[in-house]
C-alpha cells in the first residue's frame, strides 16, 4: 500500500481545517478518546453541528482564534492508500509554514471560497505550488451550500481558475465543488449537485496517480555516516551508510563519488541484517564499495550513468524564513543533504511579489519574501536541479551566530 502526502492552502475561512476533520470524520479515522473530545466540545456550528476544525487546530492560539498557525500533520487510511496530510497557513505572514509543509508532499489541495471565488491569496498558494513543483492539484470550491450548490458559480470560478494556472504551468488541475461544513463530494457523492459528473475528494485521492521514483539513473546517497569498526572480528570492515535520496541502487551497479569524481562498484547493500539486492528511495542502508575510495561525510555516491551537476556557483530559487532580514554582507551556512559549507549571497537577481507576480529589484529579503539569489559556496557541491530532482536539488541557509534556519533554497541553474 502506496502513502501519498498532501497538504491543504487557501485563504483564511476558506475551511481548510473543517475539510480535513470531514476527511478523518467520514472515513471513521478518529480515535475514540478523539471523539469523546469532539463531542464534549463547546465549539459548534452555527446548525449545531460538532465544529470538526477542532481536530487541527492544535495550539491554543489556533483555537482561540480560529485561523490555523502552525503545520498540523493527520494521518488516515483506507482499503487503498495511506495518507499524510500538512494542515497549511492561509495568512500571509505564516507563508514559511506553507513551504515547510509543502516542500515532500506529492499532491496539493487548494481552497477557494465558492462566495468570493479566486483571491489574492488562491494567487499566491497557487504560485507556491509552482514553486515547489508539486505534480497534482485539486481546487475545492468550497461552501457551495452557502450559494445554493450552483452550477453557474462552479463554473465561473473554474474559468477563472483555469487561466491562473495557464499563466504559471499548472497542467494537472482537477476542480471538485464542496461542502466540508455539510460533507457534500468530501468521502460521499453529493444529491444536491446532480450536475456535477466527477468524483468525491476521497476518491480522487485514492486514485489519482502521482509522479513515482525517478528512474535508477538518478540514483543518490548522500554519505553520513562511514563505518570503520576496526575490531579484530570486522578489520576489514568499510561501509557507507546514508538514506537513499531517489532512484535504485542495485548490487553490481558502477557508482561515483561526488564531487572527487572517484568511481567504484557495489559490492553488497546492507540494511539491518539483510543484505537484499537493491536499495530503493527512502530506504536506509549501508553500502559497500569494491574498491578502497576516500569517502567523508557530505559526499554523495551516485549512479555513474548520470552524475550530479557540480559547480560552487548557483542561482536558487529562496523563501526568506527569519524574522532578521537577509544581510548580504554574513557569511552563512549551507547544508545540503548532510553537506554543510560556507556561503555569500552574491547576488540577488529578484524578489517576487507573488500576489501579482511581478519580479521586483530587491536589495534584502525581509520574512516571508521569495525570489531568486545568486550563491557562492566555499565547497563545491553535488546536486540536481529542483526541476528534475527535489530530493537532490532542495537545501537551507543557516545562521551561524544563531543556528537558526533562516531560508529554504531550491537550485535553478548555474551562474
Amino acid at each position: 500500500m502506496d502513502i501519498l502526502k498532501f497538504f491543504t492552502a487557501g485563504s483564511v475561512d476558506d475551511g481548510k481545517s473543517t475539510l480535513i476533520g470531514r476527511l478523518l470524520y467520514d472515513t471513521n479515522s478518529i480515535l475514540a478518546d478523539q471523539l469523546e473530545a469532539l463531542q464534549a466540545s463547546n465549539r459548534k456550528n452555527d446548525d449545531g453541528t460538532i465544529d470538526l476544525a477542532i481536530l487541527t487546530d492544535g495550539l491554543r492560539a489556533e483555537r482561540e482564534q480560529g485561523i490555523t498557525i502552525d503545520v498540523a500533520y493527520k494521518y488516515f487510511q483506507t482499503e487503498k492508500r495511506k495518507f499524510i496530510i500538512a494542515d497549511t497557513p492561509g495568512h500571509i505572514q505564516y507563508t514559511r509554514n506553507m513551504v515547510t509543509g509543502a516542500s515532500t508532499a506529492k499532491l496539493a489541495i487548494i481552497l477557494i471560497d465558492a462566495r468570493k471565488g479566486v483571491v489574492e491569496q488562491t494567487v499566491r498558494h497557487s504560485y507556491l505550488v509552482s514553486l515547489l513543483g508539486v505534480s497534482e492539484l485539486a481546487v475545492c470550491i468550497n461552501k457551495m451550500d452557502m450559494v445554493d450548490y450552483s452550477e453557474t458559480v462552479f463554473r465561473e470560478i473554474t474559468e477563472a481558475y483555469e487561466a491562473l494556472a495557464a499563466k504559471l504551468n499548472l497542467n494537472k488541475v482537477n476542480f471538485i465543488p464542496v461542502s466540508a461544513l455539510k460533507g457534500d463530494n468530501i468521502v460521499h457523492r453529493s444529491v444536491h449537485m446532480p450536475w456535477y459528473d466527477g468524483s468525491s475528494l476521497l476518491y480522487f485521492l485514492e486514485n489519482v496517480e502521482v509522479t513515482g521514483h525517478l528512474p535508477s539513473v538518478y540514483a543518490r546517497m548522500p554519505v553520513q555516516w562511514v563505518i570503520r569498526p576496526q575490531t579484530e572480528d570486522l578489520h576489514d570492515y568499510r561501509g557507507y551508510a546514508g538514506r537513499i535520496l531517489s532512484g535504485t541502487f542495485k548490487k553490481g551497479d558502477a557508482v561515483t563519488v561526488m564531487p572527487s569524481g572517484q568511481q567504484s562498484v557495489i559490492d553488497r547493500i546492507e540494511v539491518f541484517d539483510k543484505e537484499p539486492e537493491q536499495a530503493l528511495t527512502g530506504m536506509s542502508v549501508t553500502l559497500h564499495l569494491k574498491d578502497q575510495v576516500d569517502i567523508s561525510r557530505g559526499d554523495v555516491l551516485v549512479s555513474s550513468a548520470r552524475l550530479t551537476q557540480q559547480t560552487r556557483n548557483i542561482a536558487a530559487d529562496l523563501c526568506w524564513m527569519d524574522q532578521k532580514q537577509l544581510d548580504n554582507s554574513l557569511t552563512y551556512l549551507l547544508q545540503h543533504n548532510s553537506k554543510i559549507t560556507k556561503c555569500k549571497i552574491a547576488d540577488i537577481q529578484y524578489k517576487v511579489d507573488i500576489n501579482t507576480m511581478n519580479k521586483e529589484s530587491a536589495d534584502t529579503f525581509h520574512l516571508n519574501d521569495i525570489g531568486r539569489v545568486e550563491l557562492k559556496t566555499a565547497d563545491e557541491l553535488a546536486f540536481d536541479w529542483y526541476d528534475e530532482n527535489p530530493a537532490n536539488g532542495a537545501a537551507i541557509l543557516i545562521d551561524s551566530r544563531t543556528n537558526l534556519t533562516v531560508a529554504a533554497l531550491m537550485f535553478r541553474e548555474a551562474v
